[in-house]
């Protein structure tokens, strides 16, 4: 059985692993940031960001059965502005968590999405999507980097030691 505490710290970690990433996004140049790279289902750095975020934001509103509305490259054009978005989205989970009982976490939800279709899962299995989802992107954009000559420093647990 999931908890929420244990949720909690995961999506933490979680989110302290990407900000390794952010910190180093914010030090390479801006054209750098943009550029795209083929071979990536999200071609640009910002791009990459944008999706995890906007991932974590959609999903966490489909639970609440919620509208949600991907913020854009155009709305978010600095990793400044992806950190705003990620203090926005981490305070909607977190608001959400606070709502939920260790029960409810395990339990079947319907989510309904906005093509109409239907699915059943446990707002845990969403949950666990979310944060594997984030660390499967921050390869990528720690992939991204070092093909763009900006190699990034380890992004995993070292900042828990």
């Amino acid at each position: 059985m999931f908890t929420i505490e244990g949720i909690r710290k995961l999506h933490g970690w979680t989110h302290s692993c990407l900000n390794v990433v952010f910190d180093h996004l914010s030090t390479i140049p801006a054209s750098d940031y943009g550029r795209e790279l083929t071979g990536f289902g999200s071609p640009t750095l910002r791009q990459q960001v944008l999706h995890v975020l906007n991932c974590e934001g959609f999903w966490i509103h489909t639970l609440q059965g919620l509208p949600y509305k991907d913020k854009s490259p155009a709305e978010c054009p600095a990793v400044s502005d992806a950190r705003l978005l990620q203090r926005e989205v981490t305070g909607q989970t977190m608001a959400y968590l606070s709502g939920l009982s260790d029960e409810r976490l395990n339990c079947d939800t319907e989510l309904r999405f906005p093509d109409g279709d239907r699915a059943i899962r446990t707002p845990a299995l969403i949950l666990h999507h979310l944060l594997t989802h984030a660390f499967h992107h921050k390869g990528q954009m720690v992939t991204m980097c070092r093909a763009l000559g900006h190699p990034v420093r380890d992004t995993d647990l070292n900042q828990f030691e």
